[in-house]
């Protein structure tokens, strides 16, 4: 994927970016870069790109729980923020950098201080030749005085002042991200998702995994069930309860935040608090497996026998059930409970112990009295 050329820029600098990449802290660094620039900002200080980058990856690390690398600082402090603070994974990213902004604790600025250590001066490597070796490793004071007498780079140093100190981007690249900030922005996207696939190769939906969670739309296979609950009585799976029309919720078996798709298999009814308690956990496979397969063989059997179901059930499929041989091995016909356990094992169990490797907790419902 090749940006814009530009007069006057060495973009083809700017394209061997991330060509030697070990860990994750160019593309958030840069991500960041340009997010301040898209805001009208081309002064910018350390304190506040350290922040986006932590903000960013709050969605990937404790909704998503994706690896970003093998000894990776920003992974390490965004789950030591996740520890000391009320912020949900799910939260809205100002709440994310509005806690930063205000937070005094030491820990999380000893990490924030490390953050800084390399990637604001090598981010730009490919820009300097001249640079090499052990010429690297010398005093951040010194590295910024040599790396403020070269030519062409995209931003240069004020003095080193801690965490206070600032970036100052040149016009000409803060007209060139301006103008081409939807290519510039896909093409980061582009390499971190080759980066992430890398050191998350079991896990799905990457894609999906780089910005907070969005909205998913349901409504078909709410209808579908809807329909049911009006032919008989549905009981959920985790507490036993008969769902009403009123409360009923779609939940991920295997949370979304994990597969990143909203797949027919993978979905069933149940109330809106037990949804909310089970958040993005993992149901206890013994306990909760057997009784999933109990409902959703449940509505199989009804939507083979009656054809208004079986026509929800279409509609549902058009989105919801991508793959041909995944409907052709669980919802073919005239297949025993037992036969149909086994068709839907296949496919979720895979799919449910790759979660768990990846750190998903192990959920199991409590009523609350």
């Amino acid at each position: 994927m090749q940006l814009p050329y530009s007069d006057g820029l060495e973009i083809q600098y700017l394209n061997r970016l991330f060509d030697k990449t070990s860990e994750c802290y160019k593309f958030f660094w840069f991500q960041a870069i340009i997010t301040k620039i898209l805001e009208g900002k081309d002064v910018i200080t350390y304190e506040e790109l350290v922040n986006e980058m932590i903000a960013d990856a709050w969605y990937m690390v404790t909704e998503y729980h994706l690896n970003l690398g093998p000894r990776d600082t920003l992974e390490k402090l965004v789950h030591y923020i996740s520890g000391i603070s009320n912020i949900k994974p799910s939260e809205k990213k100002d709440v994310v950098l509005k806690f930063l902004e205000n937070c005094n604790d030491k820990e999380v600025l000893k990490k924030k201080r490390m953050l800084v250590y390399n990637v604001p001066y090598r981010l730009q490597a490919p820009f300097m030749d001249t640079i090499k070796g052990k010429a690297w490793n010398v005093p951040e004071g010194c590295l910024i005085d040599r790396i403020n007498r070269e030519k062409h780079l995209i931003y240069y140093f004020s003095v080193l002042n801690g965490m206070n100190t600032t970036i100052h981007i040149q016009p000409g690249w803060f007209r060139y991200i301006n103008r081409n900030q939807e290519i510039i922005k896909g093409w980061l996207q582009y390499n971190m998702i080759l980066y992430l696939q890398k050191r998350n190769p079991s896990v799905p939906g990457i894609a999906d995994k780089l910005q907070p969670p969005k909205e998913r739309k349901m409504d078909k296979v709410q209808k579908y069930w809807k329909l049911i609950l009006t032919l008989k009585p549905v009981y959920e799976i985790y507490g036993d309860n008969i769902i009403t029309e009123r409360d009923i919720s779609i939940d991920h078996f295997v949370p979304w935040s994990y597969v990143a798709h909203d797949e027919f298999w993978n979905l069933h009814p149940t109330t809106r608090e037990i949804n909310s308690s089970k958040s993005n956990n993992l149901p206890d496979w013994d306990i909760y497996f057997p009784k999933l397969c109990r409902l959703e063989y449940f509505s199989y059997e009804i939507m083979n026998t009656n054809e208004i179901v079986m026509d929800a059930f279409e509609k549902c499929a058009k989105e919801h059930l991508n793959n041909s041989d995944i409907r052709r091995h669980i919802y073919k016909k005239d297949l025993s409970l037992e036969m149909f356990s086994n068709a839907l094992e296949n496919v979720v169990y895979p799919v449910y112990q790759s979660a768990k490797n990846c750190g998903f907790h192990n959920w199991v419902y409590k009523t609350v009295y």
